[in-house]
């Protein structure tokens, strides 16, 4: 790790930073995040930093790409995050990104079997954002991705408690909403899409954890 990534973590006690050393690469991250429990926002909805991520030991998919760009932030790599925007009935999707060999990379945590972890093989992040459409469908088999934002660099944000602070981080949805989105379909393209097939949804509900699971803090 580099000395000048070293202050974003002064605040960090030796069991978390042990956690990040750990997560050396995007695989690990990715592993890492397939083991804690999906957050199902029972009493209300919540943006966790990295730090209440890890007491908590459980994270929905922002939360989650944020943990990852934490992770990747530790490691030298810049903290970037990608919007993926939907109609307004369903909900949009954040994911970390990483680049190796020149190459783009998303970190995902979904509780579905779509939706996940892209291995750097894309040339742009246009085209690692289209590889999300086909599928993003709702139960009707509607696909309605829309829009995507450019790599939002968390470092770039006026405040610098992302990592650690005990407060809900609304301001990152907000700078993410607030980012450019730029558009992938014309009003004549979503006019001719066709649906997901039946085999696809129910593919697509398909979930990894269920919501009597018990969530224990490590």
């Amino acid at each position: 790790m580099r000395k000048d990534r070293l202050k974003y973590f002064a605040d960090f006690n030796d069991k978390e930073l042990k956690i990040f050393k750990k997560l050396s690469t995007p695989r690990k991250i990715q592993d890492f995040l397939e083991k804690i429990p999906i957050n199902f926002d029972y009493r209300r909805d919540t943006c966790m930093s990295p730090r209440k991520v890890l007491r908590k030991n459980k994270a929905h998919c922002i939360e989650a790409a944020i943990f990852a760009a934490a992770a990747l932030l530790f490691h030298g790599q810049p903290p970037l995050l990608l919007d993926l925007k939907s109609v307004d009935h369903d909900y949009d999707h954040v994911v970390a990104l990483f680049k190796k060999n020149g190459r783009w990379g998303a970190i995902s945590k979904t509780n579905h079997a779509v939706l996940r972890f892209r291995e750097p093989v894309y040339r742009d992040v246009r085209e690692l954002a289209m590889s999300f459409f086909h599928e993003y469908f709702d139960d009707n088999g509607k696909k309605n991705l829309r829009s995507f934002s450019p790599p939002l660099n968390l470092l770039k944000l006026k405040k610098c408690d992302w990592l650690f602070s005990e407060k809900d981080l609304w301001y990152i949805v907000d700078a993410l909403d607030k980012c450019p989105h730029y558009p992938i379909l014309t009003r004549s393209a979503i006019a001719s899409l066709r649906r997901a097939d039946p085999i696809e949804i129910k593919a697509g509900k398909i979930t990894q954890w269920k919501r009597a699971c018990n969530f224990k803090s490590i």
